[in-house]
């Protein structure tokens, strides 16, 4: 279950540098794709996080462990607040709605 969360990370860290290293049209396209693709490793490790037994209550618990150390090792700066907001809906389950 963990590889899908480590395979769409890879997938949204990939579009992050293509989309750093564009613009114009084609860096619009690559922000697209990694906005798309990083909320689906979102979907992905929600869906794994809420799976562990025991399950992590508070964002204190869910940072010692160790797959989330990985994750926010290899996020750049910009993103891991993004992952530390998701994080802590995850933890409080809160379902927050994406419009496209």
């Amino acid at each position: 279950m963990f590889d899908e969360v480590s395979n769409s990370l890879q997938t949204a860290l990939k579009d992050w540098g293509m989309m750093q290293k564009t613009s114009g049209d084609e860096g619009a396209d690559w922000a697209e794709r990694f906005e798309r693709n990083f909320y689906m490793f979102v979907s992905h490790f929600r869906e794994w996080f809420n799976q562990q037994n025991p399950r992590a209550n508070t964002i204190e618990e869910a940072e010692t462990l160790k797959e989330v150390q990985d994750i926010k090792q290899q996020l750049p700066g910009p993103l891991q607040l993004n992952f530390q907001i998701e994080l802590e809906e995850i933890v409080e389950e809160i379902e927050t709605k994406r419009f496209d």
